[in-house]
C-alpha cells in the first residue's frame, strides 16, 4: 500500500467543493485586494508619516500579487463588478431606502419636495414600481458586466488576440491616467450625444418606442433611474458610450476601474434627485440637464455633460455657462443677505459740515 498516496474525496466532500467553488473563485482576488499592503496603500497617508514612494511601493506589490495569482479575466471583471456595486448599486439602494424609510426628511432635500420621492404618490406610493425600476437597473448594470466579459472572450479565447483592456503587473504612471481620463470622458460625451439623440430618439429608430416606454415614463428621477430602460436601450445609451473609449484607447485596468469610478459616481448623484450635492457645479449642472431631458420628452440635452448640446443648439433652457452662473449665484447668496442684513441694521452716517 501507498501511504503517499491522496486520498480522492467522499461524495460529501465533492459536494461541498463543489457548493464552496464560487466563493473560491470570488475570495481568491478579494484577499489580495483586502490585504494589508492594499489597506495599507490607503491608510498609511492618513495615519502615518510614511513617504509617497513606499505607499506606492506596497501598491505595486498588491497589484503586482493580485495579477500573477488571478486569471487577467477574473480580475478584470470582478474588479468592474465591485467599482459598480460599490460606487452605483450601494449608493443608489442607500438613497432608496433612505427616500423609503424617512420621507418626511428626505423631501426636504430634494429639489421637488414630495413629488420626487420614488415612494411618493407621483411614483405609485411604497408599493410602487421605484423597488422594479432598482430591479431593472441592477439587471441592466450586470448585463454591461456579462458584455464587458464577452467582448474579453472574444479576443483572447475566439480571435487569440490581446485582450482588450491592458492588464500587466506595470502601473500606468499618473500623467497618463489623467491623458486616458480625459480623452475618454471626451470621447464619452461624444458618443453619448450622438446615440442618444439619433438612435434613441430619432423617430425611424426602433429603440426609441423602447427608450420613450421605459425611462420617459419616470415621473421624477433617482438613482436608480440612471441604468433603468429596456436592455438594447441601456446598451446602446449607457454601455456602449462608457466602454467604447476604454475598448478604442485600450486603458490599462487600473485607469479603466478609475474611469469607470467616475461615471458610476456621476450616475449615482445626477440623478439622485436631491439639491444637496458634491459639486455643485459639475453634478448639480447634469442633474439639472437629465431632469430637463427626462421632463422634456426628450427634445434635447442629450449628452451627459453639456457640451455637445451647447455646441449643437439642442440645449433646454440652460447650457454649461448657465451652469456656472447660476452655480456662482448660489454660492453668493448667503453672502449677499448677511450683506444687506447689515446695511438694514446700520444707521446712516452723518455728513461732517465744515
Amino acid at each position: 500500500m501507498n501511504l503517499f498516496q491522496s486520498a480522492q474525496p467522499s461524495l460529501l466532500g465533492r459536494l461541498w467543493l463543489t457548493i464552496r467553488y464560487p466563493y473560491d473563485v470570488i475570495r481568491n482576488p478579494l484577499d489580495a485586494l483586502l490585504s494589508v499592503p492594499a489597506l495599507s496603500f490607503l491608510l498609511i497617508p492618513t495615519f502615518s508619516s510614511y513617504s509617497t514612494s513606499l505607499n506606492l511601493l506596497f501598491f505595486y506589490v498588491t497589484w503586482s500579487t493580485l495579477i500573477l495569482s488571478n486569471s487577467p479575466l477574473k480580475v478584470e471583471i470582478l474588479g468592474t463588478l465591485g467599482i459598480r456595486v460599490l460606487f452605483y448599486i450601494a449608493p443608489a439602494l442607500g438613497f432608496l431606502v433612505f427616500d423609503a424609510a424617512i420621507p418626511n426628511l428626505a423631501a426636504k432635500v430634494k429639489e421637488h419636495g414630495d413629488k420626487a420621492l420614488p415612494t411618493g404618490e407621483e411614483q405609485g406610493g411604497a408599493k410602487g414600481r421605484c423597488w422594479q425600476v432598482a430591479l431593472v437597473s441592477t439587471g441592466n448594470v450586470l448585463l454591461g458586466v456579462a458584455m464587458q466579459m464577452s467582448v474579453e472572450l472574444l479576443f483572447t479565447k475566439i480571435l487569440h488576440v490581446r485582450s482588450a483592456l491592458k492588464i500587466s503587473t506595470s502601473l500606468p504612471m499618473p500623467w497618463g491616467i489623467a491623458i486616458d481620463l480625459i480623452r475618454g470622458l471626451f470621447l464619452r460625451e461624444i458618443l453619448s450625444y450622438i446615440l442618444h439623440r439619433y438612435v434613441l430618439h430619432h423617430p425611424d429608430s426602433p429603440l426609441t418606442d423602447y427608450h420613450v416606454r421605459w425611462q420617459h415614463t419616470i415621473a421624477a428621477p433617482y438613482s436608480f433611474v440612471a441604468n433603468y430602460d429596456h436592455p438594447l436601450a441601456y446598451a446602446v445609451r449607457v454601455f456602449l458610450p462608457t466602454y467604447l473609449p476604454a475598448l478604442l484607447f485600450r486603458f490599462h485596468l487600473l485607469t479603466y476601474h478609475i474611469y469607470l469610478a467616475i461615471v458610476s459616481l456621476e450616475e449615482t448623484f445626477a440623478y439622485s434627485g436631491y439639491n444637496v450635492l458634491p459639486s455643485g457645479l459639475i453634478l448639480g449642472g447634469i442633474a439639472r440637464r437629465q431632469e430637463r431631458h427626462l421632463f422634456g420628452e426628450g427634445r434635447g440635452n442629450y449628452s451627459c455633460l453639456g457640451v455637445c448640446d451647447f455646441v449643437a443648439g439642442t440645449s433646454l433652457r440652460e447650457d454649461v455657462s448657465d451652469d456656472v452662473r447660476e452655480e456662482a449665484e448660489n454660492h453668493n447668496v448667503q453672502e449677499k443677505v448677511k450683506g444687506r442684513a447689515k446695511k438694514a441694521g446700520r444707521k446712516p452716517a452723518s455728513r461732517s459740515r465744515s
